[in-house]
C-alpha cells in the first residue's frame, strides 16, 4: 500500500518534531514517524531530567558550603523526590501522549513505527509506503556508542537512560567515559552519597575542552571524593549478579554495583535504507549542505531529502537540532534566510563548575592555521569570585585571531559559566572587534567582569 503526502519526517526528536510541526502549521500534509517517544532523548532522558538531577545535587553542595560563610547547615540526601520529579517531567513513566497530541493538533499525522527510505521520496513504515511530493526529512538522532569490550555484552550495564530512570541509587558506580554526560552524572551521583569511579581512555577528562578546564574539573571531582583514572582503556568486564568488575589495560581493576557506559554516541544509518537514495549506510552521519539538504542523495544532489539534528554529525545538542530545523523548514517552504553557520557553536557541560564553550579551542584554532592569541582570567581572583568564595572555582579563556582582531573561541567555566557564555557566543558570532569588547562597560560586580580581565591578559 502507498499513499501520497507532502512531507514525511522520520524521527520526531526535538529537530524532527519542530520541522514536522512547522510544516503542518504551514498547511502541508505531513506524516511524522517515530519508533520511540515524540520529543526524543532530551525531555525524557537527556537534557531536562539530567539537569533536574544536577540541580538537586547542586543544592546539596551549596548547603555544605554554608559553613564559614553564613553559620551552619546540613542536608540529608534523598533520591526519592528527584526520581519523582523526573517521572513527572517524563509525563508519567515515559509516555509521549501529550507530545503526540501537540503535533496532531498542528495538523500533522503521526505514525508509530520505524521508518526507512524505500527510494527517492519514499518512506516505508509498518507495511505501508508514503510517497512525499515535497520532502523527506531524516531526524533519527543517535544511539549510545557502546565499545566492544570483552564480556560487556549481555551484562546489565547502564547507559544514560538507566542512570536517569533509576528509582534507587546504587552504593557504588563505575563510569566509563570522562566526557560531558559521564561527568555530569558522576558528580550528581557522588553528591547523593554514591561511591563513584570515573575512567577515561584518553589522557584527560572532557578532552574536547581546553586543557585548563580538564585540570579544573578533575581537581573539583577528586576533592568531592570521585576516583578519577585517565589514559587507560577497559579490556574486560565481568558481572557476577551482585556487581561489576572492570579490568583495564594498565593492570587497574575497579569494582562497583553498577556500570555506566558513557563513551559517546553515534548515528546508526544501517536500518534507514539510505542506500536506496545513493548514501552509504556505514557512514558516520548524513552529510548535509548549508540548507540541510543531504549531499549526494538521489539525482541532482540532495534534492528532496533533508536531515537535521544529531544524525548530521554537527554536535549532539538540542539547540543545534532546533537551529537546523528552522533552516530546513525555510528551505522546504522556499523562504529566504541564511544557511547554517557553525563558527559560533556553543555548548555547556553542566558540572559544577559549569563549563561553557563556543567556537574553537586554542588547539583547534592552531590546527586551522589561525595566528592565535589567548587571554585567561581566574574566577576566584575576580571581585564576584571573591564574594562568592565557596564553590567559586573557574576561569575564562579567550581565543583570538590576532590578524583579524576578533574572538574565534572562548571558554567560561565557573558558577554560572553557561550564562556568561552568552556574551562570548555573541562576540564570536558577530565578529565583534577586540577593541570594542575592551571598551565596553561591564557591570560590577558580576562574573562577566572576568571576561574583561581575560581581555587585559590577551592584550598582555
Amino acid at each position: 500500500m502507498s499513499e501520497r503526502v507532502d512531507v514525511v519526517v522520520v524521527g520526531m526528536g526535538p529537530g524532527g518534531e519542530e520541522v514536522a510541526g512547522k510544516l503542518a502549521e504551514a498547511g502541508l500534509a505531513v506524516v511524522g514517524v517515530e519508533a520511540e517517544l515524540v520529543g526524543g532523548e532530551c525531555p525524557y532522558w537527556g537534557c531536562i531530567p539530567s539537569k533536574m538531577m544536577i540541580r538537586a545535587a547542586n543544592l546539596l553542595a551549596e548547603t555544605g558550603r554554608v559553613g564559614g560563610m553564613a553559620g551552619q547547615a546540613s542536608a540529608t540526601p534523598s533520591w526519592e523526590p528527584v526520581a519523582r520529579r523526573i517521572r513527572q517531567e517524563a509525563t508519567t513513566d515515559w509516555d509521549d501522549t501529550i507530545a503526540v497530541d501537540r503535533f496532531v493538533g498542528k495538523g500533522g499525522r503521526f505514525v508509530r513505527g520505524r521508518g526507512a527510505l524505500a527510494g527517492p521520496g519514499r518512506v516505508a513504515v509498518g507495511g505501508k509506503t508514503f510517497e512525499a511530493s515535497r520532502a523527506v526529512v531524516l531526524a533519527t538522532g543517535q544511539v549510545p556508542a557502546v565499545p566492544p569490550i570483552d564480556g560487556l555484552a549481555g551484562t546489565p550495564y547502564w547507559t544514560n537512560r538507566e542512570a536517569v530512570k533509576t528509582a534507587a541509587l546504587p552504593a557504588s558506580l563505575i563510569v566509563l567515559g570522562g566526557g560531558a554526560v559521564g561527568l555530569e552524572l558522576a558528580q550528581a551521583y557522588r553528591r547523593f552519597g554514591v561511591a563513584v569511579t570515573v575512567v577515561e581512555a584518553l589522557d584527560r577528562l572532557v578532552p574536547v575542552e581546553e586543557p585548563e578546564v580538564s585540570a579544573l574539573v578533575r581537581g573539583v571531582l577528586e576533592a568531592e571524593g570521585v576516583a578519577v583514572h585517565t589514559g587507560t582503556a577497559a579490556r574486560r568486564v565481568d558481572h557476577d549478579g551482585g556487581g561489576f568488575r572492570v579490568a583495564f589495560g594498565d593492570g587497574l581493576e575497579v569494582t562497583g554495583e553498577r556500570l555506566l557506559v558513557s563513551t559517546g554516541r553515534r548515528a546508526d544509518l544501517s536500518g534507514l535504507g539510505v542506500d536506496t537514495v545513493g548514501l552509504d549506510p556505514a557512514a558516520r552521519a548524513v552529510e548535509v549542505d548549508e540548507r540541510m539538504q543531504a549531499v549526494g542523495a538521489g539525482r541532482g544532489g540532495g534534492r528532496g531529502l533533508w536531515a537535521v539534528g544529531d544524525v548530521t554529525g554537527r554536535g549532539a545538542f538540542t539547540h543545534v537540532a532546533m537551529y537546523q530545523a528552522g533552516i530546513a523548514v525555510r528551505d522546504i517552504l522556499g523562504q529566504d534566510g541564511p544557511g547554517a553557520d557553525y563558527a559560533a557553536l556553543p555548548w555547556v557541560t553542566f558540572t559544577d563548575p559549569e563549563i561553557g564553550t563556543v567556537g574553537l579551542t586554542e588547539a583547534r584554532a592552531r590546527e586551522a592555521g589561525v595566528r592565535v592569541a589567548t587571554g585567561t582570567a581566574q574566577i576566584p581572583s575576580s571581585a564576584r569570585g571573591w564574594i562568592h568564595q565557596a564553590g567559586n572555582d573557574g576561569l575564562v579563556k579567550l581565543v583570538a585571531d590576532a590578524d583579524r582582531g576578533v574572538l574565534v573561541g572562548a571558554t567560561s567555566a565557573g558558577p554560572t559559566g553557561g550564562e556568561v557564555l552568552g556574551m562570548l557566543t555573541l562576540a564570536v558570532q558577530a565578529r565583534v572587534p577586540l577593541d570594542t569588547l575592551r571598551h565596553m562597560i561591564y557591570a560590577y560586580p558580576t562574573f562577566h567582569r572576568a571576561v574583561e580581565d581575560a581581555l587585559r591578559d590577551l592584550a598582555g
